[in-house]
């Protein structure tokens, strides 16, 4: 297989030598040349044609969020941004994932060995990542055309025209219609049902539901029967239920957690865009992402949300109409306090699954707080974080969990993970997952 073509953009000459010796030490890749601005690098993207790109965010002449916008309205590809740790750069590299890139990572610090080589390490992962969720995406395009194609009605002779065609399907279905009615008539003169069974059927009948349209032609063989409002499992029927009638206005009743990584603050764009200001629950929200770069994203998120969307910090209560994301470098956990109050802790315990603030702990956390409805979602990203604790939650009771599904991720990976553990109520694309927990949460109160 040929090794996939890259493009390393960078205003240093230093930078530009250390990412090219870092990528060619993977024969899976290959420099195919360099740019020093976001100029230069805009006409060897035209002129090159490369499979993906690491651009550097802070450039003369056009800086790397300008080259991204063109680049991706020419033709969408894989984008890796390069980033400092600056608060110019990371407010930039925040725009830059909103506006396509794939992901980024911090540009190492020249006087440290172990972070060149964890910064090398790392941009290996993400090229691998970026390639395979390409491949993914083309194979699940050809697949859809397929099914398509499948479900185009077979083309009409010449010689039959629509119209005479429609007639006889008419007259075939009132046929068909009757003989059915006849046949059923028959069975009931013979065969009369009691009484009871009568009225179930009736029952069945008028009950009886369809796939909401976002189901339609995909394949759902790992994906749990899709329910209007989720119905806890048998073994859990017979806990009290909440008393509702005692708890003032103010008192949360619902909490909504969720979890992503790459391609997570364009996701959380959308679904915070969709979430009314006056939502009765607050969101919990965990993005993998090193320190300091959640702050920027808060920011950036609460300047379009309707919720007042900030960093979590410890022991901030949790209310309604608020969402906090997790800080970089820190585990979430939320917990109820003697008073009642549901509270956020940080730490810095070991990492989980690769991350740390990581999807898992904060699910975990949910586990004990039976006393509140609990929903629970995934979207885009990388590695399975989040899926082991939205079984245990699924498992516990908790019908309300969703996973954005392939059409819209950016790569399938964290979703694709829970759906394969049973463990998803709600398949959705990413512009669906908002309204119906909305509609959710709404009716849980």
């Amino acid at each position: 297989m040929k090794p996939f073509r890259v493009l390393v953009v960078d205003d240093s000459a230093f930078m530009r030598k250390i990412f090219s010796d870092f990528i060619e030490r993977d024969p899976s890749f290959q420099v195919v040349g360099t740019a020093n601005n976001g100029l230069e690098a805009v006409e060897k993207v035209m002129e090159l044609d490369p499979d993906v790109i690491t651009l550097d965010v802070e450039m003369p002449k056009m800086n790397g969020l300008d080259a991204l916008k063109l680049i991706m309205s020419s033709g969408p590809r894989p984008v890796i941004m390069l980033s400092g740790i600056n608060e110019q750069g990371m407010r930039e590299t925040i725009l830059a994932l909103e506006a396509g890139a794939f992901d980024f990572i911090r540009k190492p610090s020249i006087s440290n060995a172990l972070d060149i080589e964890q910064v090398r390490s790392e941009l290996l992962k993400q090229l691998n990542a970026a390639m395979q969720a390409k491949q993914r995406r083309a194979l699940w395009e050809e697949e859809e055309q397929r099914r398509k194609s499948v479900d185009i009605t077979v083309p009409l002779s010449p010689k039959l025209s629509d119209k005479t065609l429609n007639k006889k399907l008419q007259v075939k279905e009132t046929r068909s219609a009757n003989k059915g009615t006849e046949q059923r008539s028959k069975r009931s003169e013979s065969h009369p049902l009691p009484t009871k069974l009568q009225h179930a059927g009736e029952k069945t009948a008028r009950t009886k539901g369809t796939l909401p349209s976002e189901f339609k032609n995909k394949r759902t063989e790992h994906i749990p029967a899709v329910q209007a409002k989720p119905v806890a499992p048998p073994e859990i029927e017979n806990q009290p239920p909440r008393e509702t009638k005692s708890r003032t206005s103010l008192e949360l009743t619902d909490v909504v957690a969720v979890g992503c990584s790459t391609g997570g603050p364009r996701a959380l764009k959308v679904f915070l865009e969709q979430i009314p200001g006056d939502f009765c629950a607050p969101i919990v929200i965990v993005q993998h992402m090193p320190p300091s770069f959640t702050k920027s994203l808060a920011q950036r998120l609460n300047s379009f949300s309707e919720l007042e969307v900030m960093e979590a910090e410890q022991d901030m209560v949790l209310e309604r109409g608020k969402a906090y994301i997790a800080p970089g470098g820190s585990h979430m956990r939320i917990y109820r306090t003697a008073s009642g109050d549901y509270q956020i802790k940080t730490s810095q315990d070991e990492i989980r699954n690769g991350h740390r603030p990581s999807v898992d702990v904060l699910f975990e956390s949910l586990l004990p707080l039976t006393g509140i409805n609990r929903h629970a979602v995934l979207m885009t990203g990388m590695g399975s974080d989040g899926a082991r604790m939205m079984k245990k939650l699924y498992d516990a009771g908790v019908t309300s969990t969703y996973a954005e599904s392939e059409q819209t991720c950016v790569v399938y990976g964290m979703p694709r993970s829970a759906v394969e553990l049973g463990c998803v109520n709600y398949v959705l694309p990413l512009h669906d997952i908002a309204p119906r927990l909305v509609q959710a949460v709404n009716n849980g109160k």
